[in-house]
């Protein structure tokens, strides 16, 4: 892989990666037909383990276990649990397709995060897009009189604590290899969702379609987690970051052949705008970065 230009590398990592993670989500939501929620990623991520420790020591890195305790890999996994709480309740509850298209603010909420944490310029046009795109996400949530959703909100909710741990992500050495990132986060997912399970639910005895389905959730949960942290690793965030959107595509594509779903009109048209003005600042940051060096 490394062979092969970091141009090109970068965005197939993050193909890879919403694909990974649109599987995963598949593989939970069937799984949740039957059992409670929190259960549901409490045994996904002990599936999770059981792939991943394998893995970290035929790559090699179990000496860098130590790692997965460093404070600012343990703050993005602890945003990464705060954000899967909230998902997995609404991914139970809603279209696929559309918990996953609110999911898809998250990098505009990132622009809005580097611009108050790092102080990041966004300027009155990019403003404005972030704007359209948060306009896409209340296009798919649907608010109706009584409000919007306590599932759409939760999707949102996912976004907000997915754009924090992409920002914190940042901050990680760049000497801490993406799978020990990706095991910690797994380690924290199945204390989290254990703790939530037994304060909130009862325990529901699965059966064998549910382990099956859990483990290849569980399989497809590591890889996405190493993938989307090795793009960002791999290229710049403006070349990787375009391939985002791709978690749009995947998910229309499970939604009709899984679920038999569509989104409607409305939600269809605000995926679209959604993606649009994250693209649309994709695209000017990288022209800016073209035309700064000449000016």
């Amino acid at each position: 892989m490394h062979m092969i230009p970091s141009v090109i590398r970068g965005p197939l990592l993050m193909v890879a990666a919403t694909g990974s993670y649109v599987i995963n989500d598949t593989f939970m939501k069937l799984a949740t037909d039957g059992l409670p929620p929190y259960q549901v990623l409490f045994l996904r991520g002990v599936a999770a383990l059981l792939w991943g420790l394998p893995l970290l020591a035929l790559a090699g890195q179990a000496r860098n276990a130590p790692l997965m305790a460093d404070g600012r890999v343990l703050v993005r996994s602890c945003m990464e649990l705060a954000a899967v709480l909230c998902y997995v309740v609404a991914l139970a509850s809603m279209p696929i397709a559309d918990a996953i298209a609110l999911g898809q603010v998250t990098p505009l909420l990132m622009l809005v995060g580097a611009a108050l944490f790092f102080g990041e310029r966004i300027g009155r046009l990019r403003a404005a897009l972030i704007g359209l795109g948060f306009a896409g996400a209340i296009m798919v949530a649907q608010p109706t009189m009584q409000g919007v959703s306590v599932f759409a909100l939760l999707a949102l909710g996912n976004a907000l604590f997915s754009a924090v741990r992409d920002l914190s992500g940042r901050r990680i050495d760049a000497r801490v290899p993406g799978l020990v990132v990706a095991m910690s986060a797994v380690v924290v997912v199945v204390i989290g969702a254990g703790v939530a399970h037994v304060a909130a639910e009862s325990w529901v005895t699965p059966g064998p379609r549910h382990l099956l389905l859990l483990a290849a959730s569980g399989f497809f949960l590591v890889f996405g987690h190493f993938f989307i942290f090795s793009a960002y690793r791999a290229a710049a965030t403006a070349t990787v970051a375009p391939f985002y959107y791709a978690f749009t595509v995947w998910a229309v594509i499970s939604g009709y052949t899984v679920f038999g779903e569509l989104p409607n009109a409305l939600a269809s048209a605000g995926i679209l705008l959604v993606a649009g003005s994250g693209l649309a600042i994709v695209l000017m940051d990288r022209r800016s970065r073209r035309v700064a060096p000449t000016a």
